[in-house]
C-alpha cells in the first residue's frame, strides 16, 4: 500500500520539478520571484506585499502578491502543550498533529505528550513522532517531572479527546487545579461509553471545550447534564478544513490523472468502471459491513433492471489484516459467500488518502449509530469533486447537502436498501454525479479550507488565553 502511494506521489513530485525547470528556462527572474514568494508565504509572522516583475521586455509592470498574516500569529513564542490519548492513524491524533504544525508555523513552542504510548515503539508511532520532531515539535514523556513542569509552564494545554482526561489526575495530581484554567478540551467522541467521570470529571472547570460539529456539541451538553450531573464549560463548535497540501493535489488535474491511473491499475479497475469507496478504519461503527450489503444489493438491482452500465466496484480503504479482527474476517467472508470478489477491493489503512480520492467516483460515509462527530474524509472527498453517499447522522448532516452535494440514507439496517438505490442512482446518472461533485467542491471552497479552520481555531484560542490570563490575575 505504501509502495503504491509513494510511486504515485513520486510521479507528482517529478511533474512539479519539471514545471520549475521550465520556469528557469523561460525566465530566471520569474523563477526567482516564484521561489521568493513561496518562502514568504511559508513565513506566517508578517503581512507583506511582494512585488514581482513581468519577464516580458515589452513592459516591467509590477505584479502585487499579497501574503496575508496567519490568524494564529498571536501564538508566536507561546508555549503550548498538546496531550493525546494515543498516537495512531485515527482522526483525533492526526488532527492534533495538524494543529501542532499550524502552531509551529507561526513560531509557537509546541510540546506533545502521548498518554497511552505502547511500551514497544511500532512503525506508526515511530513515523509520526519523527514527523513531529522534524517539524520542531518536542515529544515529551507522559510521565515524570518534565511533563508536570511543561504543563505548569505552558500558556495553553490542549487535551485531545475525552480519554485524555485520565492523564490529569494520573500525572499532575495536586497540580491539577493550577492547570485547569488554561486547558482547552478538544472533543471528537460520539459514543456513550466516553461519558464517564473517570474521563471528564474536570470538564466543568477547564477554560473551554472545542467540538467539531453542532450536533455533537448538543449531544455532549445534554448527556453530561443528564447522566453525569455536570455542566459543560463554554463550548466552541469548530468545523474542520482541508489542508493546503490536499487542496493543491485536488485542484491539479494532471496529478489527479496520474494518481487515478496508478491506483486503478493496482486494483485491476478500468478507467471507465465506476468506483465507490469507503475510507475509514475498519470497525463495526464505520459501517463497512452494511456498505458491502448495500453494494451487493445494488448489483442485484442492476441485474434485475437489466441496466447497461460499466462495471461498478467497491473499495474499502482502512483494512488491517495483521490484526486478524473478527469483523475484518466477517467482511471478507461475506464477499466470498456472495461471489463478488472481482468487484470488492480491500486496501490497508494509510496516512495518504489523496491517491484513492483521485481514483474513485463516489465516497460512501457510512458511520453508524450517532454517526461521525465531523468526518474529515467527507470534506476531503468533496475537494476532489466527489459526491458523497452518507448516513443522515452526526456531523455528516452539517457537511453534505442532501440532493445537492450528495445523498443521505438512514443509519442501521433500514438504510441498506436506500444506500443500494442511491449507488444505482449515481452509477446511472453520470451528469448528476458530476454536478453533485462540483457543488461539493464549491461548498469546500466556501467554508472548509485550512484558512477557515485556522480562523475558527484562532478565535477559540484567543478566548481561552484571555480566560487563563484573567484567572491568573485573580
Amino acid at each position: 500500500m505504501a509502495k503504491h502511494s509513494s510511486v504515485a506521489m513520486a510521479l507528482f513530485r517529478k511533474r512539479w520539478l519539471t514545471v520549475v525547470a521550465l520556469l528557469v528556462m523561460l525566465s530566471v527572474t520569474t523563477a526567482i520571484a516564484f521561489i521568493v514568494r513561496a518562502n514568504l508565504e511559508s513565513s506566517c509572522d508578517c503581512r507583506i506585499n511582494v512585488t514581482r516583475y513581468s519577464s516580458s521586455s515589452e513592459s516591467a509592470k509590477p505584479i502585487e502578491v499579497a501574503v496575508t498574516q496567519s490568524p494564529l500569529s498571536f501564538m508566536k513564542s507561546r508555549l503550548v502543550l498538546l496531550v493525546s490519548h494515543e498516537l495512531s492513524l485515527s482522526g483525533g491524533p492526526l488532527l492534533l498533529m495538524e494543529l501542532a504544525f499550524l502552531l509551529r508555523g507561526v513560531g509557537a513552542e509546541v510540546c506533545w505528550i502521548t498518554n497511552q504510548r505502547p511500551s514497544e515503539t511500532n512503525n506508526v508511532v515511530y513515523s509520526l513522532e519523527h514527523r513531529m520532531l522534524h517539524r520542531g515539535v518536542q515529544v515529551v514523556s507522559a510521565k515524570g517531572q518534565e511533563a508536570i513542569d511543561t504543563a505548569l509552564k505552558a500558556d495553553l494545554v490542549v487535551l485531545n479527546t475525552a480519554v485524555a482526561g485520565k492523564w490529569l489526575d494520573a500525572i499532575l495530581k495536586e497540580h491539577v487545579p493550577r492547570v485547569l484554567p488554561k486547558v482547552l478540551w478538544w472533543i471528537h467522541e460520539m459514543r456513550g461509553h466516553y461519558f464517564s467521570l473517570d474521563y471528564v470529571k474536570h470538564l466543568p472547570y477547564v477554560a473551554g471545550a472545542m467540538i467539531d460539529s453542532h450536533v455533537t456539541a448538543e449531544y455532549w451538553k445534554n448527556r453530561t447534564q443528564e447522566r453525569l450531573r455536570i455542566k459543560m464549560p463554554k463550548t466552541h463548535v469548530v468545523h474542520l478544513g482541508n489542508s493546503n497540501e490536499l487542496m493543491e493535489i485536488a485542484e491539479d488535474s494532471v496529478a489527479k490523472r496520474i494518481l487515478r491511473e496508478h491506483v486503478r491499475e493496482s486494483l485491476g479497475v478500468r478507467n471507465e468502471d465506476i468506483l465507490f469507496a469507503l475510507i475509514n478504519s475498519v470497525t463495526r461503527g464505520k459501517g463497512q459491513d452494511l456498505f458491502l450489503r448495500s453494494f451487493y444489493e445494488s448489483l442485484q438491482l442492476i441485474q434485475e433492471r437489466k441496466l447497461q452500465l460499466p462495471s461498478i466496484h467497491a473499495v474499502v480503504v482502512g483494512s488491517d489484516m495483521t490484526s486478524h479482527s473478527k469483523f475484518e474476517t466477517e467482511l471478507r467472508n461475506f464477499v466470498i459467500s456472495k461471489k463478488i470478489q472481482n468487484y470488492v477491493h480491500f486496501v490497508n489503512k494509510t496516512l495518504t488518502v489523496a491517491p484513492y480520492l483521485a481514483a474513485v467516483d463516489v465516497l460512501v460515509q457510512n458511520s453508524q449509530a450517532r454517526g461521525e462527530c465531523f468526518g474529515r474524509i467527507t470534506i476531503e472527498a468533496m475537494a476532489f469533486q466527489l459526491p458523497v453517499l452518507g448516513t443522515a447522522a452526526g456531523g455528516t448532516q452539517e457537511i453534505v447537502l442532501n440532493g445537492t452535494t450528495g445523498l443521505l440514507h438512514p443509519a442501521g439496517k433500514e438504510g441498506i436498501m436506500l444506500l443500494a438505490k442511491n449507488i444505482v442512482k449515481l452509477a446511472t446518472h453520470v451528469e448528476r454525479r458530476l454536478t453533485m461533485g462540483k457543488k461539493g467542491y464549491e461548498r469546500v471552497k466556501e467554508r472548509f479550507l485550512e484558512r477557515h479552520m485556522e480562523e475558527r481555531i484562532a478565535a477559540v484560542l484567543e478566548d481561552v488565553l484571555q480566560k487563563a490570563k484573567g484567572h491568573k490575575r485573580t
